[in-house]
């Protein structure tokens, strides 16, 4: 073992700041901004139009006519983050405003330019993906309240009414309960980096809690989240161009590419918080899953992903309990690890819901009168993978960390 009186000094304290996150907010942006300056207000119209302009099929028409605007006018990072929001939005409805079986494969010029150039500036993809949907599209009706579902607003929206208000907003909410996990595990890096088995002990009662306050808070959806409206109408809009059988040759960025270009839809796995917790806790995932996750680290901002990363060099936590043969610190350990199945659990059975079951709802109504994904998505979740084998080999692989005296 190192000598600790050496390791106090050479290794920094990690910290939430470092890698632009949140004492308060986590991983959402706080206070995302709900305008551009006056020159995007031909981007803002169609924004704020977009679930009429997708259900009356305006909307190819409308951003066709849009003028091809300069993204050098936005002068600070929450108005990249804005019109990344604003023009993946747009991108979404554009495709699919026909639905699966008339996606647009072709991104005009206007849109294309502008979208893979503010892409560029905030190392995101061209695409809408979760720090999109959730992260930096929700706004407090009254500041002085506390987040709750009745107290925020969408700042873009598609089709799919309250159904799609609730779903990105109890995953706002979600975010919302992981904060006090992501600053317990700083402070759990930090304990074991200074082999303060007290301040350690603390950090991990405090994680479990946040774990178990994820899961009531995802417990949410199904009141605010109706499961036909979710499959037949919202699904389409978070789905990408990448291993999407509806789309298999990608999308054509006008200006941008000759060739197709292939982008995963949006996903719950592009969310940074259980990738950190995940690396915390040293869960080690099967290669498919694995390598699915990691893809998707790609589609998060590049501080979020950095943080995971310094996560993962981190000194061992579970070498760190298994040598300090402490046996509160390995309960405190197993309950994390518990509660993580539990929350893994309940994912898969609000999944089997929301697809599943709806999927099997909607073949056995005829006609339908939800305009909706066919057969091609109906085991695919939005980010692409045969979503319950994955889900189920994530979990079962979170329980194979349980940690066991003198493993």
């Amino acid at each position: 073992m190192e000598p600790p009186s050496q390791n106090l000094k050479t290794t920094p304290l990690l910290s939430l700041g470092r890698f632009h996150i949140s004492e308060d907010y986590g991983f959402l942006l706080p206070h995302p901004l709900k305008q551009l300056p006056d020159y995007f207000r031909p981007w803002m119209e169609i924004a704020n139009e977009l679930p009429h302009l997708i259900e009356s099929h305006q909307l190819r028409a409308r951003v066709n006519k849009m003028p091809l605007l300069n993204c050098q006018f936005l002068k600070s990072y929450r108005e990249q983050r804005l019109a990344h929001l604003v023009l993946s939005f747009m991108t979404m409805g554009y495709v699919w405003q026909r639905g699966e079986t008339q996606p647009e494969e072709v991104l005009p010029r206007n849109l294309a330019l502008p979208l893979v150039e503010v892409s560029r500036t905030l190392g995101l993809p061209p695409i809408l993906v979760h720090s999109d949907l959730v992260l930096t599209n929700w706004t407090p009706r009254d500041p002085e309240r506390p987040l709750e579902i009745g107290n925020l607003d969408l700042i873009v929206s598609f089709p799919g009414g309250e159904s799609l208000r609730g779903f990105v907003l109890v995953t706002v909410l979600v975010e919302k309960a992981a904060v006090p996990g992501i600053k317990a595990l700083v402070e759990a890096v930090n304990a074991t980096s200074h082999r303060s088995q007290n301040a350690l002990l603390q950090a991990l009662q405090r994680l479990r809690l946040s774990i178990q306050e994820i899961t009531r808070t995802l417990g949410q959806m199904h009141d605010y989240v109706d499961p036909d409206i979710f499959y037949a109408v919202i699904r389409i809009f978070l789905s990408g161009w990448k291993d999407n059988p509806a789309m298999p040759m990608g999308l054509i960025y006008e200006g941008v590419s000759t060739e197709p270009l292939e982008y995963s839809g949006g996903s719950a796995a592009q969310s940074t918080v259980l990738h950190a917790f995940d690396e915390f806790l040293g869960i080690c995932h099967s290669k498919e899953s694995a390598d699915f996750l990691h893809r998707m680290r790609e589609y998060m901002p590049p501080s979020h992903k950095d943080f995971i990363e310094e996560i993962q060099s981190s000194p061992s936590l579970r070498d760190h309990i298994l040598s300090s043969e402490n046996s509160q610190l390995l309960t405190a350990y197993n309950q994390c690890v518990e509660a993580l199945v539990d929350l893994r659990s309940y994912h898969i059975a609000v999944v089997t819901k929301y697809l599943i079951t709806a999927a099997a709802k909607a073949k056995g109504r005829r006609p339908n009168p939800l305009p909706g994904p066919s057969q091609a998505l109906e085991e695919r979740g939005t980010g692409g993978t045969v979503v319950l084998s994955f889900l189920k080999s994530v979990r079962d692989k979170t329980l194979e960390a349980i940690l066991h005296e003198r493993d």
